[in-house]
């Protein structure tokens, strides 16, 4: 690689392959793509739909390169009855309201609903451009308009400035970036898979309160587990945040955990008086009562991010008896779902109520788990410890590979 750092005035990237050295030439996305909308057909009409013909919206598209299958597919009838349009092979579908900009390539012969001004290239790399129109996408959220949600219109995607190289260059720049793709889809098959391994054994290692012992023990452990409350092990937190003295608000993140509220939302929606809120050490618990489709009855998570942090008293805060329960075993644990069962003994019917779970504070330290002795507990620790440090390697390969695709996303373009 070569860089341009004394050539600023050339329309050059700043980032460029040493055998090219001419400069780029100027033109916008209506000189390199024809910009195609789409449709609906009638959704009353069944003939309409359930045929051989992909039909895409934005929620499938960014996730991926390449798109294949949709989620519904139409007829022939409902391609000739709607403003739908059959998009050959290698279609860039470009989403043009909800989330303006995420893109994907069209492995088939597709269409796709009014969200989108899909680009079939004319006389350019069809993957350079699919790398070229994410250099873009602060300009297609700037041109975009609406009140009650951002829309482009396929005018102003056409009037979008951009630079390209020669031919040639175009497939090396595409070349680069498409091998750095394919170990990115390779990296998060890793992860998938590891998350799926893990999931599997958490299940295994753990047991509902109704069952004596779980499905799979550690060495030569046999004896039943034992049934305890919650409250035998854990003490509620309600340490409150006297004179506003730690000012790192938390929410919890079903995926990630207890998590900086001002990062996660990318906004502060906490009180400046944060007096009433409960203040935790690094270690503690919380429990949130909001059920989501993955976590149906809510979600525990421990403070391992922070050394402390102020929680909305909304939740419920608890700490480990460290002499009665490894809290390495507990936080995995409550990754499982085998907590479930004694909490819904304890929720009953009637329990959901906009979104939260009715559950009191006495009802949820009232709920009843098994667990094994300290040192059955120390050892399944372990197993998933060394899992979860596995999954959390991958992740860093993941990032640092996002990094380096970011990196000369933006040093390789203009």
């Amino acid at each position: 690689m070569a860089t341009n750092n004394n050539n600023k005035a050339l329309n050059v990237p700043h980032l460029r392959f040493p055998e090219f050295s001419g400069e780029w030439n100027k033109c916008t996305i209506n000189d390199l793509a024809t910009v195609v909308g789409g449709g609906t057909p009638d959704t009353t009409v069944k003939s309409y739909w359930g045929g051989d013909i992909q039909w895409f919206t934005p929620s499938e598209i960014g996730k991926n390169k390449y798109v294949d299958f949709s989620l519904r597919t139409i007829t022939r009838d409902g391609l000739d009855n709607s403003s739908a349009k059959l998009l050959p092979l290698h279609t860039i579908l470009l989403s043009s309201r909800a989330t303006v900009g995420e893109c994907s390539i069209a492995s088939n012969e597709c269409t796709t609903n009014q969200g989108f001004q899909s680009l079939i290239a004319k006389q350019c790399n069809i993957d350079f451009l699919y790398y070229l129109i994410q250099t873009k996408k602060k300009d297609l959220i700037r041109n975009a308009c609406g009140s009650t949600f951002l829309e482009i219109s396929a005018n102003e995607i056409r009037k979008i400035k951009v630079a390209v190289p020669v031919q040639n260059e175009q497939e090396q720049i595409a070349k680069l970036l498409s091998l750095i793709d394919e170990r990115i889809a390779t990296q998060n098959k890793i992860i998938e898979d590891l998350k799926k391994l893990k999931s599997a054994i958490v299940e295994t290692l753990f047991c509902t309160p109704k069952e004596s012992m779980p499905a799979k023990r550690v060495s030569t452990y046999s004896k039943e587990w034992k049934l305890i409350k919650l409250s035998d092990i854990c003490q509620r937190v309600q340490t409150k945040n006297t004179g506003n003295q730690c000012r790192q608000v938390l929410t919890i993140a079903a995926q990630h955990g207890l998590v900086n509220q001002e990062d996660f939302f990318n906004k502060t929606v906490a009180s400046e008086n944060l007096e009433g809120y409960y203040l935790l050490q690094k270690g503690d618990f919380a429990y949130n009562k909001s059920y989501s489709g993955d976590y149906t009855w809510g979600a525990i998570k421990r403070l391992e991010r922070y050394d402390k942090g102020v929680l909305s008293p909304l939740y419920i805060c608890f700490r480990p008896d460290l002499s009665k329960v490894d809290a390495d075993f507990l936080a995995h644990y409550f990754e499982s779902k085998k907590w479930y069962k004694g909490v819904a003994d304890i929720a009953g019917e009637g329990a959901r109520n906009h979104g939260l779970l009715n559950i009191s504070v006495i009802d949820f330290f009232n709920t009843t788990h098994r667990i094994p002795n300290l040192d059955e507990q120390k050892r399944i620790a372990k197993i998933l410890n060394s899992l979860s440090l596995k999954l959390s390697c991958e992740q860093r390969i993941m990032q640092s590979l996002m990094m380096q695709r970011n990196y000369l996303l933006r040093n390789m373009f203009i």
